[in-house]
């Protein structure tokens, strides 16, 4: 046995995990930093909209809207711009697709707090404190879960599966 494999010592499981996972959390960071920008933006939309005394749900349909067109953007263009382009038209459809979901995840945690809560405590679920921790807080956390593996499994695919779907 030579000195020199003696020598090195064994790799730890932290540094395993990191090979192994390395590209994974790369990718997690990039789509926290466009989700972070668009998530402001989905917010300061939303609050606006309530400050002009839009309905709730409308105010949130038009916010999102906003933001998933600037996340799409982000994400394609840097957070995946390794992956393969299997087509802008379909990517944009895919993407805008599970973005509606991520919407109704977002609308139906608004209902739940706005409308069934709100009916029996109108007082503390009928305010806008109420509406935006409902829809921007436990929604987007339960929507961006369900985006993050839409986007990475079916929008933009890894090579193989991009082959798969074109």
């Amino acid at each position: 046995m030579s000195t020199e494999l003696a020598s090195t010592p064994p790799r730890n499981f932290v540094s395993r995990l990191w090979d192994r996972f390395a590209g994974l959390v790369r990718e997690l960071g990039k789509f926290g930093v466009v989700g972070g920008l668009t998530y402001l933006v989905d917010s300061g939309v939303y609050l606006f909209l309530l400050g002009l005394h839009w309905n709730t749900y409308v105010a949130k349909i038009v916010a999102v809207a906003i933001a998933a067109t600037l996340a799409f953007a982000g994400n394609r263009f840097w957070t995946w711009r390794d992956r393969p382009k299997s087509g802008l038209h379909r990517e944009y459809l895919l993407y805008f697709l599970f973005n509606a979901i991520g919407l109704g995840i977002a609308l139906g945690c608004l209902w739940l707090s706005h409308s069934a809560l709100g009916s029996a405590w109108p007082g503390v679920f009928h305010t806008t404190t109420a509406d935006f921790i409902a829809g921007n807080v436990f929604g987007l956390v339960l929507g961006t879960l369900f985006r993050f593996y839409s986007y990475r499994r079916w929008v933009f695919a890894p090579a193989a599966e991009a082959d798969r779907a074109a």
